[in-house]
C-alpha cells in the first residue's frame, strides 16, 4: 500500500542511514526530471503529494493543481513552508519555484519533520520565508548535500539549480554513498541527537488558499538573522554519525519558545 513521503519519515527516519537519506531525495528528484521534461510545472511541491511504494519508487502526485477554480485575485495555493518567496509575494510558478520546494523536501529528509512545523502558517511566517529565513540546518548534514540545499533555498531563482543540474549533483553524492564500505549503513549507537516529533496540527501538513498583501521583495537573510530567528527553538535530531567524508562539524542544542516574525 502507498505512503506519503511525510508518514514514511514519521515511521522509519530514526533507522534511516544518511546513505538512505540521500537515494529517497535522489529518487524524488529524478521523479521531478520527468515533469520538467514535459515542460511541465508541479506548482504544489510538498511531503505530502510525494508517494512512496513498494520497492522503493517514489511518484509525485498531484501535478498542475493549482488550487480551486473561484480562488481569489492574487492568491496562492500551496503549503506555505514549501512555496517558493518569489510566489508568496505574488510572482508567476516557474520551475526555479518547484526547486525551491525541493530544498524544503531535502531539510525534511535530514531532519524528520515537515519545515516550520512549530509555526503557523500565517503572515509572519510568509514576511520570514520573504525575508530569507530558512529552517535550521541538522547537526551533521553532509557539506555536499547542505551546500546544494542552501543553492536551492536562495531567494533569487536565478540562482538555484536547474533540474538536470540538480539530478547530476544528487547524483553524484548518491553515488559516493553507494560505493562506501557497508559500515555506513549501521547506526552508530552513541549519538547526541535524537529526533523530536513535533506532529503539530494536521491542518498545517496540507496545502490551502494564502493572501499576503504588502510583502517585501525577496532577500538572503545575513547568518545574524537566521540565528536570531533560531536562537529561542530547540531541535533534538538523531543523525547518524557515519559521514566523516563529507563533513566532521557539529553543533549544540538551542532552547526552545515560539516567536513571531523578526520582520516587521
Amino acid at each position: 500500500m502507498d505512503t506519503d513521503l511525510r508518514k514514511y519519515l514519521q515511521q522509519n527516519h530514526n533507522q534511516f542511514t544518511w546513505k538512505e537519506r540521500i537515494q529517497i531525495i535522489t529518487g524524488i528528484i529524478v521523479a521531478l526530471e520527468k515533469i520538467h521534461n514535459e515542460n511541465a510545472i508541479h506548482r504544489d511541491l510538498h511531503s505530502g503529494n510525494i508517494l512512496f511504494r513498494f520497492g522503493g519508487i517514489f511518484n509525485i502526485s498531484d501535478l498542475g493543481f493549482c488550487g480551486p477554480a473561484d480562488k481569489p485575485l492574487k492568491s496562492i495555493y500551496g503549503n506555505l513552508p514549501y512555496i517558493a518567496p518569489e510566489v508568496i509575494i505574488g510572482k508567476e510558478q516557474t520551475f526555479k519555484s518547484d526547486i525551491y520546494s525541493i530544498a524544503m523536501l531535502m531539510w525534511e529528509i535530514s531532519s524528520g519533520q515537515p519545515p516550520f512545523n512549530n509555526y503557523e502558517h500565517d503572515y509572519d511566517l510568509a514576511m520570514n520565508i520573504v525575508n530569507g529565513i530558512r529552517p535550521k540546518i541538522v547537526p551533521g548534514t553532509p557539506l555536499e548535500y547542505k551546500n546544494l540545499m542552501k543553492q536551492c533555498w536562495d531567494a533569487d531563482p536565478s540562482k538555484r539549480p536547474d533540474i538536470f543540474t540538480l539530478v547530476n549533483k544528487t547524483r553524484e553524492i548518491n553515488l559516493f554513498y553507494q560505493t562506501k564500505s557497508s559500515e555506513l549503513s549501521q547506526l552508530e549507537e552513541n549519538n547526541n541527537f535524537e529526533v523530536e516529533n513535533h506532529t503539530g496540527s494536521s491542518k498545517l501538513f496540507t496545502s490551502k488558499l494564502h493572501q499576503f498583501d504588502n510583502l517585501p521583495e525577496p532577500r538572503n537573510a545575513t547568518e545574524e538573522e537566521q540565528e536570531t530567528f533560531h536562537s529561542n527553538k530547540s531541535y533534538n535530531y538523531y543523525i547518524p554519525n557515519n559521514i566523516d567524508d563529507f563533513n566532521k562539524s557539529s553543533s549544540k542544542k538551542n532552547s526552545t519558545s515560539k516567536i513571531n516574525s523578526i520582520f516587521k
